[in-house]
C-alpha cells in the first residue's frame, strides 16, 4: 500500500517554472562578467563525468548556459539548478546502477566562488555525489537563498549552523544524507523565520532533545516538516514553552524511535497529514486525534499500539487514509469506517 501523499509546498514548483521563463527569456541580455567567471571557478572545482558543465565555456554567456537562470533585464544569476538526473541507488543496486549513477552525478568541491553571485537566490545540488565534503560553511553567507536543495548529494559531517543566519529562506531539504547533528540542540533553525518547507530526513538527531519545540514553535511560517529516520525519541521540552504554528499541514516522524505520540503534535490543528510508521510506538491509539478535524492522511504502521481504533478517528470527516499495518491492532473494525482507505494486517 502507498501511501497518500499531501504536499503543501507545490507552487515552489510553479515559482521556478515562472522564472525560468521571466528571468531567462530575454536573448539581448548578457549575464554579468564577474559572475560568469566565479561560475567557471566553480566548474573547475567540480568533477563532471557526463559533461553536464560542457556549455560552461570561457567568453560564453552565462545566461544561456546549462542549469543557469539570469535576470531578464539585468543578467545577474539567480539560480542554479544542477540536480543529478536520478537519485543515488541503493548500496545493493546492480553494479550497472552504481556505475550509471556514478557517470551521470557531479562530485569534487564546491567552491566559494559561489559567494560573488550575490543574487542567487536558487541552489540545486541533489543527488549528487559530494560524498567526501561537508556541507561547505560559506552557504551561509548566501543571503538571499530563498530555496537549497542539498537532498542525497552525500554529504557528511556535521551540519554548518550559518546555515540559520539565511533568514530568506523558505526551502531547506538537507535529507538523504550522511549528517550529525552533534550538539543537544536544534536552535540554530530558528533563525530561518521564513522556512515554509523543512527536510533534515536521515540527519542523526537523537542528541537533539528539543527537536519539537524548535522546529513547531519557533517557524510560524513552517508547512512541511520531514524528520524521517532520525533516531529520534520523545521530546524532553516542557510543554508549557511550546508555541504551537498554526500553519504546519505536513509532519512526518516515520522510522524514528518515538515511544508515544509526542502530545504537543495534538496541538496542531490544522495538520492534514501525520506519519508515524516504523516507531515504537505502545499502548492504544491516543483519543487526542480527534481534535486534529483536518487530517486527511494518518499512518501508525509498524508499530506496538495493540488496541482498536478508537471513536475519535471514526469521527474525522476528512480522513481518507489510516495506516494500521503490522500494528497489533485489535478488535472489529467499525462500519463508521465508511469509505477510508485502510491498510491494516489481516
Amino acid at each position: 500500500m502507498t501511501i497518500l501523499t499531501i504536499s503543501s509546498f507545490s507552487f515552489l514548483l510553479l515559482i521556478a517554472a515562472a522564472c525560468v521563463s521571466l528571468c531567462h527569456g530575454n536573448s539581448n541580455v548578457l549575464c554579468i562578467g564577474s559572475e560568469r567567471d566565479a561560475l567557471l571557478k566553480l566548474k573547475n572545482d567540480l568533477i563532471d563525468p557526463s559533461n553536464t558543465l560542457s556549455s560552461w565555456v570561457e567568453g560564453g554567456d552565462c545566461c544561456h548556459w546549462n542549469g543557469v537562470v539570469c535576470h531578464n533585464s539585468t543578467g545577474h544569476v539567480l539560480q542554479l539548478h544542477l540536480p543529478a538526473p536520478f537519485s543515488p541507488p541503493d548500496d545493493w543496486a546492480p553494479l550497472a546502477e552504481l556505475e550509471a549513477y556514478r557517470h551521470s552525478a557531479l562530485a569534487g568541491k564546491i567552491n566559494p566562488s559561489l559567494l560573488e553571485l550575490q543574487h542567487l537566490n536558487w541552489l540545486d545540488l541533489s543527488n549528487n555525489n559530494f560524498s567526501s565534503i561537508q556541507i561547505p560553511e560559506f552557504l551561509g553567507l548566501l543571503g538571499s537563498l530563498t530555496h537549497l536543495n542539498l537532498t542525497q548529494a552525500g554529504f557528511r559531517g556535521a551540519i554548518p549552523r550559518n546555515l540559520g543566519n539565511l533568514s530568506e529562506l523558505q526551502y531547506l531539504d538537507l535529507g538523504g544524507n550522511y549528517l550529525s547533528e552533534e550538539v543537544k540542540s536544534l536552535q540554530w533553525v530558528s533563525g530561518l523565520s521564513s522556512l515554509r518547507y523543512l527536510d533534515l530526513s536521515d540527519v542523526d538527531l537523537r542528541n537533539a532533545t528539543d527537536w519539537l519545540q524548535v522546529t513547531i514553535s519557533n517557524l510560524p511560517s513552517l508547512l512541511e516538516l520531514h524528520l524521517s529516520g532520525c533516531m529520534l525519541q520523545n521530546d524532553t521540552s516542557p510543554i508549557s514553552t511550546v508555541n504551537f504554528t498554526n500553519s504546519l499541514a505536513v509532519l512526518d516522524l516515520s522510522g524514528n524511535k518515538l515511544s508515544s505520540v509526542p502530545m504537543s503534535i495534538f496541538g496542531l490543528h490544522g495538520l492534514v497529514s501525520l506519519d508515524l510508521r516504523g516507531n515504537n510506538l505502545e499502548g492504544p491509539i491516543p483519543d487526542y486525534f480527534g481534535n486534529m478535524s483536518f487530517l486527511k492522511v494518518v499512518d501508525l504502521s509498524s508499530n506496538s499500539l495493540n488496541s482498536s481504533i478508537p471513536n475519535s478517528l471514526y469521527s474525522l470527516n476528512h480522513l481518507q487514509f489510516l495506516g494500521l499495518r503490522f500494528s497489533h491492532l485489535k478488535g472489529e473494525i467499525s462500519s463508521a469506517i465508511g469509505k477510508l482507505e485502510l491498510s491494516h494486517s489481516p
